[in-house]
Order: C-alpha cells, then sequence, then structure tokens
C-alpha cells in the first residue's frame, strides 16, 4: 500500500485547473529562507522564488513572487499595481490575510485573490519553483502556468 500524497489548496486548484507540475518535498526543522530551502533540494537559486505579501497605501493586499536571493523594490512594486506605495505586511499577519504559513506562503489559492505581480525573471526559467503551500513543499511549473493559477502578471518588481 503506497502512502497517498497529502495534496495543499495549492496542489488541488492547479489539479483543477488541469495544471501539470511536479511536487517536491523536503525536511525543514525550522524555516529560515528559500535559500535554504533550494540548497537543500539542490537547486539553482534564479529557479527558486519565494512569495511576499505587502499592503498598500490604499489598504489593499498585493502579492509579489521573486528569485530567493532577490528583494523587492518597493518603489517598482507600488508603480506595478498602480498605488503610492506598498510595505511588507507584518510576519504574524501572514495567516490571517493569506491562509498560509511563514516559510508555506504560495500565491495559488489565498484566502482570498489578492493582485499579484511575479518577477520579469521568471520570464527567462523554462520551469520555476514555488512553495507548494505548507512548508516541506515546494511546486514546479512553467512561470506562464503559474500566472494562469494565480492570476498574475510579470513586472519588473526587484532592486537592481
Amino acid at each position: 500500500m503506497s502512502k497517498k500524497e497529502v495534496k495543499t489548496n495549492a496542489m488541488r486548484i492547479l489539479d483543477t485547473m488541469k495544471i501539470p507540475y511536479s511536487h517536491h518535498e523536503y525536511e525543514c526543522k525550522e524555516f529560515v529562507d528559500g535559500i535554504q530551502i533550494a540548497d537543500s533540494l539542490g537547486l539553482p537559486h534564479e529557479k527558486v522564488f519565494k512569495t511576499l505579501v505587502t499592503v498598500g497605501a490604499d489598504h489593499n493586499y498585493y502579492v509579489f513572487v521573486i528569485p530567493i536571493a532577490e528583494e523587492l523594490d518597493f518603489k517598482k512594486c507600488a508603480r506595478a499595481v498602480g498605488v503610492k506605495n506598498v510595505e511588507m505586511i507584518p510576519v504574524k499577519d501572514i495567516n490571517k490575510v493569506t491562509g498560509y504559513i511563514r516559510g508555506g506562503t504560495t500565491s495559488i489559492g489565498m484566502k482570498k485573490n489578492y493582485v499579484t505581480r511575479v518577477a520579469i525573471q521568471a520570464k527567462e526559467q523554462e520551469t520555476i519553483y514555488i512553495s507548494g503551500g505548507r512548508i516541506g513543499s515546494q511546486l514546479e511549473l512553467t512561470p506562464d502556468d503559474l500566472l494562469k493559477a494565480d492570476n498574475g502578471e510579470y513586472a519588473d518588481i526587484t532592486r537592481e
């Protein structure tokens, strides 16, 4: 009898949308950052993306998906979503806003459909890795399929 894979909300959404992906699990006693995860899976940093949640001057939430070794450029992010400014939400609010926990946040299947921008660097990759919706889970899919699943758009949102 094989152990049945426990699907995350993100995986169920991808299945429903018939979007192909591969699931990779890893051991994680304590979440540090995406670089540690990429290294534990032996993945090149430019293929692994992290999901960051911000709040805009208009009090709406905005989601940004960027390469793990990069940082958000808040001015570019604000421009990309058409608001005056954005700032990171407090870590304690991640679950309340997204339904996910820090280290397991993905832009697919959040509590609400927030405006999402994916870093243009994703276009350079055949496939990218994102959180599967819980710690210990990574999903590999094409950048265009991620945009379909999270209703996002590409944007220039990282620091030079």
